[in-house]
């Protein structure tokens, strides 16, 4: 009699591949608190919120998290309208070379980010441009743009093409047809694909130290106090922040696209 139930050993082997991921974030909480303020150490101790409040009125932090939010919300602004015309291009059209431009257009997330850093800092040095707010904010869209058009592609292509055909037949124009037939239908996967690029763009690390000149994202400044730490366990506290800023957007993401497998329209 066949069975749907996972073996024990496996559910065992993924309980632990669960811990070894979690473990290590759910001790950035644990230190967030601790009353250490110069080492790690194990069990802490004691514990104490005075860090929040030293953290709130750092304001390096709250420079590097203006600046996290200002790169990551433009980047996703514009991996989406970048992403959704590519997606609608490569969904709906056929020409020479279509299959070439979708690779082309997944290549920046698929190579290592250091790759992706240096080539685009090889390329500002020759166009001479110098490094500022939107040097960075072009790198990160660079990979920002294959998320929205990953989420995009895989819905227009679930999307029947006759709600177009008819939408056109009943006499509306191309701006209609996209606003009341084509946008509805593409919603959820394009705030799901934004939700993921701006977290992709707020906790970038490789990619933003080639781009940026002066500026201090976030994470560049956890990466600098981790290297010249000045108080521990505030890097913990803002480890944390980009902990719940990050995840909030992914389970966002991940509620909006349950359950999508059937579109309007979809086998018509």
């Amino acid at each position: 009699m066949h069975s749907d139930r996972a073996p024990l050993a496996l559910k065992i082997a993924a309980a632990f591949g669960l811990l070894f991921m979690h473990v290590p974030i759910l001790l950035i909480f644990v230190y967030a608190f601790t009353t250490e303020d110069k080492s790690y150490q194990w069990p802490p101790p004691g514990y104490t919120l005075k860090w929040f409040g030293v953290t709130w009125g750092r304001a390096d932090v709250w420079e590097a998290l203006s600046l996290s939010l200002r790169v990551a919300a433009i980047s996703t602004v514009i991996a989406l309208i970048l992403g959704t015309l590519c997606a609608a291009a490569v969904a709906r059209t056929r020409f020479f070379g279509r299959e070439t431009i979708s690779l082309l257009v997944i290549l920046p997330i698929a190579l290592p980010g250091i790759i992706t850093g240096i080539s685009l800092r090889s390329a500002f040095n020759l166009a001479d441009i110098p490094f500022s707010f939107w040097t960075i904010v072009l790198g990160h869209a660079t990979f920002c743009v294959v998320v929205v058009y990953n989420n995009a592609v895989a819905r227009f292509r679930r999307t029947s093409g006759s709600l177009v055909e008819a939408s056109m037949d009943l006499g509306a124009n191309a701006f209609q047809t996209f606003r009341y037939v084509i946008l509805p239908n593409i919603s959820t996967a394009l705030l799901a694909g934004g939700m993921l690029a701006f977290a992709l763009s707020f906790d970038e690390v490789i990619v933003t130290t080639f781009t940026a000149g002066q500026q201090q994202t976030l994470p560049i400044w956890m990466l600098e106090e981790l290297v010249r730490p000045r108080q521990r366990p505030v890097t913990n506290v803002v480890a944390m922040i980009v902990v719940l800023v990050t995840f909030l957007p992914i389970l966002g993401a991940f509620y909006l696209t349950r359950g999508t497998d059937t579109v309007a329209g979809q086998g018509k």
